[in-house]
């Protein structure tokens, strides 16, 4: 299923990471091992965002991808999304 994770980073441990070098490394390999289809980094709301679009074949892989996350003080939101073709599909499902 297609997926769509935020990750809001705290100013805190943000700029311990970039100060201690492994904020690049940190987001490389997170990508990486998610293989995400399209992937986004912003400031939303003050904070530092990465926006990651990938599949998600089963829930248990949930803990491995957010966990990273967690690490660097982030606040993630995972959510189910579509894409133009998902839509279509699903509205043409409905009569």
């Amino acid at each position: 299923m297609r997926m769509l994770l935020s990750a809001r980073m705290s100013t805190e441990a943000g700029n311990q990471a970039i100060a201690d070098g492994s904020l690049g490394k940190r987001i490389q390999s997170i990508v990486e091992r998610v293989n995400p289809e399209a992937a986004y980094f912003a400031a939303f709301e003050g904070d530092r965002t990465c926006l990651l679009v990938f599949d998600m074949q089963d829930s248990s892989q949930l803990p491995s991808i957010a966990e990273p996350f967690f690490e660097l003080g982030a606040k993630v939101a995972v959510r189910p999304v579509m894409n133009l073709d998902d839509l279509r599909t699903g509205l043409a499902a409905l009569g």
